[in-house]
């Protein structure tokens, strides 16, 4: 592994952008300085008028491997992280068989380790039935994210709604417990009030605020009535955010949440251009909820920004609405579209930096990796903000070959990519030589 330096960059870290220098030597950002000697045979970047952030932790992605592979593979997808910045996934264990045992678990760890270009950690899944096998995760509490309950039902057949599956594991689980929060009961009697519903306009009245707040209700209640260790996927009203606080530190709090990209960007307005391609669970609701989750963001009361990356074939999304899967694909943009953002003035480039690299690693306690730090792991992005990305079908990487970003230009370029290190990406190519790192975890 050659050493690398980018000199004159601008590092954006804990707050602060700041020019100096950053050689990268051993898999480790190894020195941040003013003034330094470049080892015998390292390779130079010219980091002028460039941008060096941390590289982007997305604590929600759905590779789809295995038994969904038509869809997406850990290989792909993991190749469109790099190419938009993002450094370290955490993928939910929907897939097909779902992760419901340490062997299975413990496979995608497997896969993973041989073909992914990121760094990759795996959730255990909860089901009705398996609450023991979960809690061996207790064992793993260093090399595993956390566990995933499903309190509302979602692409696969893993809801949870025994109540003392439920307590069990809120009572007992040592690990980060991440919850989808829709309540079943009300999604169902809309859906027999919408029973002829054809187009995704309807997606958002069937499940609507009051079955988001609900099911998130009940998570906070369970987490508070044991102190679990409780974070909330991809928060999508205006009501739930009467739920959690900014009153604390990120490290101090037993209760966080997520925000993710699409949540922020897309309204129900925005059935009637994308309709079943923006069809996702939670549903993409009416712009107020979007205004005022652009004020949780800003304000601490959510803490992380993430993808929920969720690809499906284009064949399946042309399908009547009903039939169409939700999700959609997105871990090759969200860096670019924050800073587009930021670009704007809606938020700075800084805070950008928080809640997509530092705010993850704090959340679940990420070893060495989140900030540029001397002796942390060289997880990099390298950012042009004068120059400008066009999506489309050439240089989306998804495996199901299509975005809903498909012909926007953002006002910014992700120049290369460095994980643990190396150049996994550069203007435009990726290093499929590179491998990454299972995460660990400092509980």
């Amino acid at each position: 592994m050659l050493p690398i330096i980018i000199k004159n960059v601008t590092v954006v870290n804990e707050g602060t952008g700041t020019i100096t220098n950053v050689l990268l030597q051993d898999g480790i950002i190894a020195r941040i300085d003013d003034h330094i000697q470049p080892p015998r045979g390292c390779k130079e970047i010219i980091g002028e008028g460039l941008y060096l952030l941390p590289g982007v932790i997305d604590d929600q992605v759905h590779f789809r491997e295995p038994g969904l592979t038509h869809k997406a593979t850990i290989v792909t997808e993991a190749r469109a992280a790099v190419a938009g910045g993002t450094t370290s996934f955490m993928e939910m264990p929907n897939t097909n068989p779902p992760a419901l045992t340490q062997e299975l678990l413990e496979k995608k760890y497997d896969i993973a380790a041989a073909t992914s270009v990121a760094n990759y950690s795996f959730f255990m899944g909860v089901a009705n039935n398996n609450a023991d096998e979960v809690l061996r995760t207790n064992d793993k509490k260093k090399s595993v994210c956390g566990v995933k309950i499903f309190m509302g039902s979602s692409t696969g057949d893993m809801l949870v709604d025994n109540y003392l599956t439920l307590t069990k594991i809120f009572s007992e689980s040592e690990l980060l417990i991440a919850t989808h929060c829709e309540n079943e009961q009300i999604i169902n009697a809309n859906k027999a009030k919408y029973a002829d519903a054809d187009n995704a306009s309807c997606h958002p009245l069937i499940r609507d605020v009051e079955a988001c707040f609900e099911s998130s209700f009940a998570a906070v209640q369970l987490a508070k009535k044991y102190n679990s260790r409780l974070h909330i996927l991809h928060i999508s009203t205006a009501r739930e955010l009467q739920l959690f606080s900014n009153m604390l530190p990120l490290t101090d709090k037993r209760i966080t949440s997520e925000v993710c990209v699409h949540h922020l960007h897309f309204t129900a307005d925005d059935y009637a251009r994308l309709g079943n391609l923006i069809k996702c669970n939670p549903a993409i609701k009416a712009p107020e909820n979007k205004a005022a989750l652009w004020e949780g963001l800003l304000d601490g009361r959510l803490d992380i920004i993430a993808t929920d990356h969720a690809p499906h074939t284009w064949e399946e999304k042309q399908q009547p609405y009903q039939k169409a899967p939700s999700g959609l694909p997105l871990v090759q943009h969200p860096l670019l579209l924050m800073l587009q953002y930021a670009k704007q003035g809606r938020i700075t480039i800084e805070k950008v930096v928080e809640k997509m690299c530092h705010a993850p690693a704090q959340c679940f306690r990420i070893a060495n990796r989140g900030y540029i730090r001397e002796g942390y792991s060289a997880d990099l992005v390298l950012v042009d903000m004068n120059n400008t990305t066009t999506v489309s079908k050439e240089n989306i990487l998804y495996k199901c070959g299509w975005s809903p970003f498909e012909g926007h230009v953002f006002p910014a370029a992700i120049r290369y990519t460095f994980v643990n290190g190396e150049v996994a990406y550069e203007n435009g190519g990726v290093n499929d030589a590179v491998r990454g790192q299972r995460l660990m975890f400092d509980r």
